[in-house]
């Protein structure tokens, strides 16, 4: 009996051992078939570009397989909207990128059997502030995420000799009028008055006098 049961043992010890490379082997094909389920993540960076929304004067590329004269090259008109063959206007600001292929692509299906159509953000231009006044490099800036005052200041290469620092505001367009958002560098800069150092929105003008 114990030489059996001993046999029995050791057989079993000799199947599994040549299962287990074999599931090894399967779990390493799925995941060759399937890189997608290597990783489910998606890096921050990825994800704030795809929720990024088209604004005015922005670039894009649309591109439309095997549609080589659809495919183009072209900015968002002031009025928020780009010029395609077959659909004419197209309205593109507010959208995310995914969203306006989503609505090229079914504006084709008239003309075209299953589009496939991918739209590319090439150049953010509706996202700007102005820097005004007496600073060394007067100008546009882009826009950064997060961006306050005093970070587009410094972006401007520092202040004039001539420059009332105390008396620089932020103009903004509020309900279709100008406001101005009072920033006393100095104050700031010793912390007084962090509450001026306020986040900036696209269009803020820095005026500093």
């Amino acid at each position: 009996m114990i030489l059996t049961t001993n046999l029995f043992l050791a057989a079993w010890l000799v199947f599994a051992g040549a299962q287990a490379p074999a599931q090894a082997g399967q779990e390493t094909a799925v995941k060759k078939d399937n890189p997608k389920s290597m990783t489910a993540e998606t890096s921050p960076a990825s994800q704030s570009d795809a929720e990024y929304k088209i604004g005015p004067q922005d670039v894009l590329r649309i591109d439309v397989w095997k549609e080589a004269e659809i495919s183009r090259t072209l900015p968002v008109r002031p009025d928020g909207k780009i010029s395609l063959p077959l659909l004419n206007d197209v309205q593109a600001t507010g959208l995310t990128a995914m969203q306006l292929a989503t609505v090229i692509s079914e504006g084709l299906k008239k003309y075209i059997t299953n589009p496939q159509v991918t739209v590319s953000v090439t150049e953010i231009n509706s996202r700007r502030i102005y820097v005004t006044g007496e600073v060394l490099k007067p100008g546009t800036f882009p826009l950064l995420p997060n961006m306050t005052v005093l970070q587009a200041l410094s972006s401007s290469g520092g202040f004039s000799q001539f420059a009332r620092v105390k008396n620089i505001y932020v103009l903004r367009k509020e309900g279709g009028k100008d406001v101005k958002h009072p920033f006393n560098y100095k104050e700031v800069v010793s912390g007084k008055s962090p509450e001026q150092n306020i986040l900036l929105q696209p269009g803020d003008v820095i005026v500093v006098p």
